[in-house]
């Protein structure tokens, strides 16, 4: 099952999903006629930037979240003409009944451990010869913190999974996509050390494991893992996927 997100507290965040998002935009082709699905589309950020993108087209958004689409829905109030909001999960077939044009995707695929299923649905929806742009957590990405975390628990972090490039290639190359262009690419954030940091560990970078402890623990896990980091500093490693499914 999907996560649950704290939709509102990570609307007050400083996040660089807003850089990240802008950054794979901008790999975009758009002729603005498109339907593009918004895979992982969480609080309706980057769909928001996709509409001004396409004047004369659509996008489907998608998520797990009830709690992140319902801020997704207040936050595009009066444009949700053009978008329909699907709560799914993208490690099973998509419940999207026309083929878009584009498939986009920002900060998702590494809370997803089965990868070659996520992109076979991926590719189920997304027309021949349509074009699939991504970026999430990539190999080493938040190597410190996961670190950090595993000294807390005693137990291996295991809640997300950080694919590598060789691996995504070849998925990709499995599931019908040509054209593929992936790297890696590290991209650090840096934040105010105490309330900031630590709402920010606990709402974006490690709420799964939150999750998993009594209510009673949780601030205390969290302020635990930020104490244990050298430097208010989440070290991110971004993976960044562009592929054109087989026509």
């Amino acid at each position: 099952m999907p996560r649950e997100w704290d939709a509102t507290t990570y609307d007050s965040l400083p996040l660089p999903h807003k850089f990240w998002g802008k950054r794979t935009l901008a790999r975009l082709e758009l002729a603005g006629t498109e339907t593009v699905l918004d895979a992982g589309a969480g609080t309706g950020r980057d769909t928001l930037s996709l509409l001004d993108l396409l004047p004369e087209g659509r996008v489907v958004a998608v998520d797990g979240s009830v709690k992140m689409l319902t801020q997704l829905k207040a936050k595009l109030d009066g444009k949700l003409d053009r978008v329909d909001v699907i709560n799914a999960d993208l490690t099973k077939p998509l419940p999207v009944e026309q083929p878009v044009d584009t498939v986009f995707s920002v900060a998702t695929f590494h809370w997803i451990h089965d990868h070659s299923a996520l992109f076979a649905n991926i590719a189920q929806v997304l027309r021949p010869g349509g074009w699939f742009v991504a970026e999430c957590g990539g190999q080493g990405c938040v190597r410190r913190v996961l670190g950090a975390v595993e000294d807390v628990l005693g137990q291996p972090a295991d809640a997300a999974y950080f694919a590598g490039v060789d691996e995504t290639v070849e998925r990709l190359r499995e599931n019908g996509f040509t054209d593929i262009e992936v790297d890696l690419l590290d991209d650090p954030a840096t934040l105010e050390p105490g309330e900031q940091l630590e709402s920010y560990l606990g709402t974006v970078v490690i709420g799964p494991y939150v999750d998993r402890l009594p209510e009673s623990e949780h601030r205390t896990f969290v302020h635990d893992v930020a104490s244990r980091l050298p430097e208010p500093v989440i070290d991110y490693v971004r993976l960044n996927i562009k592929a054109r499914r087989k026509g």
